[in-house]
């Protein structure tokens, strides 16, 4: 693995990272807590999160949360403050990409499914706001998804939340940066990660994502990480309102085709 370029600006920054316990967010976790960063991250999933935690050592902290309470997602975030410092960084990365076949939609799904993927990411950034607005402004990365640009199926709920985060993401960096907040999205693509391996990455279907990307391999968690630590960094202090495919060129692709 090619070493992570290092960000200065960064070391010592509290970032806050939601869904942090495996998967691509355990990669944000890792990415930040090597540039010297100080991370709190909230999951659901005990074991692996525990597992991260004892792994970084004193540059992590693990909190139990399901982003769906926002009450909790707020002292969350509060008790992160408490412990490291104001929070700098936010990475609203916690979601579910689960299948749901059309007809077995049922109001309180889609509800649900929104509160899981959507409703957070808007909650979390009115919560550090004012953290970063003290602290002398920050960085907010939403995690997007390319499967709205390729119009996947039995993804109707899910879409519709990733669709909907470019535009939260464009109009809180108009509200927020009169703030020195700095407010953009990633947009991930087929990413190798193990539950996607685990349910329906098939590897006659990690093959067929290779041969419609426009550049030949896998992507991993690691190049979802390394966006955001350009995005969080001194680096992009021009950069706002944008949304960062990162994607190999899947869905450029998928239009075409």
């Amino acid at each position: 693995m090619i070493p992570h370029a290092r960000y200065p600006d960064l070391a010592g920054r509290t970032v806050f990272v939601s869904g942090g316990g495996s998967g691509i967010g355990a990669a944000f976790v890792r990415a930040f807590a090597a540039q010297d960063c100080r991370v709190a991250f909230v999951d659901v999933a005990d074991e692996p999160s525990r597992a991260l935690a004892r792994e970084l050592g004193e540059r992590a902290a693990y909190e139990r949360c399901d982003v769906r309470d926002v009450a909790a997602l707020r002292e969350a975030i509060a008790a992160a403050a408490r412990r490291f410092g104001p929070v700098r960084v936010l990475v609203n990365n916690a979601g579910r990409d689960d299948r749901h076949a059309f007809d077995a939609v049922t109001p309180d799904y889609w509800d649900d499914n929104l509160a899981t993927n959507l409703r957070h990411h808007f909650f979390a950034a009115q919560a550090v706001a004012p953290q970063m607005r003290d602290a002398g402004g920050g960085s907010i990365v939403n995690l997007g998804s390319t499967s709205w640009m390729r119009g996947r199926p039995q993804l109707a709920a899910y879409t519709a939340s990733k669709a909907a985060i470019m535009g939260l993401t464009r109009t809180l960096a108009r509200e927020l940066g009169a703030l020195g907040i700095r407010v953009n999205s990633i947009v991930p693509g087929a990413i190798d990660t193990e539950r996607q391996r685990a349910l329906w990455a098939s590897p006659e279907r990690q093959q067929q994502y290779v041969a419609e990307q426009c550049l030949k391999f896998r992507v991993s968690p690691d190049d979802v990480a390394r966006s955001a630590l350009f995005l969080a960094s001194e680096e992009a202090r021009a950069i706002t309102g944008q949304s960062l495919v990162v994607d190999a060129g899947l869905a450029q692709t998928s239009v075409v085709a």
